[in-house]
């Protein structure tokens, strides 16, 4: 049997996931990721898959390997350029989440979003932005824009990057 059927299996049991945690400063629901690979790993393993988490050449990935025939899929993010250790941490535990959502294609049972994403929405995103305390925060705010809103603010998120350093 083929990865992807296998993953296509594990993904029927591994269904929606809880959001199980809140980001105070958006007041939003998210996955924590060792809830996350609580549930997600013993179906894997079931299913004679393995993930992996690899940090390297300044990428988190994901990686979910076939045991039995060394086939793989991989998602990666290259990783900020952040000097400080415990924001440097923050980041790779966010890419960790965000790496298995994606590769899995996990969508959420319990999403609030639709009320997050409207009281956001009607906030221009610079004052999103200006509003950040750290890098790790910037950057969340900041890949949480549209495209068109990334565009319009990046010289904004470059002065702010330089400041919050």
């Amino acid at each position: 049997m083929s990865i992807y059927k296998k993953l296509f299996e594990a993904k029927k049991e591994i269904g929606k996931i809880s959001k199980d945690s809140t980001n105070p400063f958006f007041k939003s629901k998210y996955f924590d990721v060792n809830s996350l690979l609580e549930h997600v790993e013993p179906i894997l393993s079931k299913h004679d898959l393995v993930l992996l988490q690899p940090i390297a050449n300044g990428f988190v990935s994901t990686v979910i390997v076939d045991i039995e025939t060394s086939e793989k899929v991989e998602s990666s993010l290259a990783l900020p350029n952040i000097q400080d250790p415990q924001k440097l941490g923050s980041a790779i535990t966010y890419y960790r989440r965000y790496t298995l959502q994606s590769l899995l294609g996990l969508q959420a049972e319990d999403d609030d979003a639709n009320t997050a994403t409207k009281q956001v929405a009607r906030e221009i995103p610079s004052n999103r932005l200006k509003r950040c305390k750290t890098l790790a925060e910037l950057q969340s705010v900041y890949t949480g824009l549209t495209r068109t809103e990334q565009t319009a603010t990046l010289t904004l998120k470059d002065q702010l990057k330089q400041t919050l350093k």
